[in-house]
């Protein structure tokens, strides 16, 4: 699952490589907005953990999974 974060003050946004569900990224989001001076937290799919302050988000794009089609769908 690809998570796109945006943070206030920085040009690129932060893409992450997840293998948490939405439902799973929605929930570490929810937990880190309802915390005081909270963190939104997630570790990507090496073991990397990325740590942004939710005063600093400036929005989460949660995306889906895809099924890529290897190969060639034309015909000869």
């Amino acid at each position: 699952m690809e998570i796109k974060i945006a943070v206030r003050s920085v040009l690129r946004e932060l893409v992450v490589e997840t293998d948490l569900s939405a439902e799973e990224v929605e929930q570490e989001l929810r937990n880190a907005l309802a915390a005081d001076r909270g963190v939104f937290t997630l570790t990507d799919v090496k073991g990397r953990r990325v740590i942004v302050p939710v005063l600093s988000l400036g929005f989460v794009e949660i995306g889906e999974d895809e099924n890529r089609v290897v190969g060639f769908g034309g015909t000869i």
